[in-house]
């Protein structure tokens, strides 16, 4: 089975364990420094999120370049399909 989501990682696991953490934290006590916690963290696991997808997403636009360039279309094709 293809995975679908090549840039989902065990430190993923641990953002979201993190986020999990800290909205559990501000449903028992919500007062406004729980609700800051969890904005502050809410704010860091998206631009962590974010910033490992475009890095991703501009290794994989590389390769695809350089096959272009090294004129294999097969596997040009086979990558565009799944990056599509």
């Amino acid at each position: 089975m293809k995975q679908n989501k090549p840039w989902f990682d065990e430190e993923y696991l641990g953002f979201f364990d993190q986020r999990k953490r800290a909205k559990l934290q501000w449903i028992r006590d919500p007062s406004q420094s729980n609700v800051d916690i969890l904005n502050n963290v809410r704010r860091e696991v998206s631009r962590h999120f974010r910033d490992k997808t475009k890095a991703y997403l501009r290794a994989k636009t590389e390769e695809l370049e350089i096959k272009s360039k090294n004129k294999s279309i097969g596997d040009l094709y086979k990558g565009i399909i799944d990056f599509n």
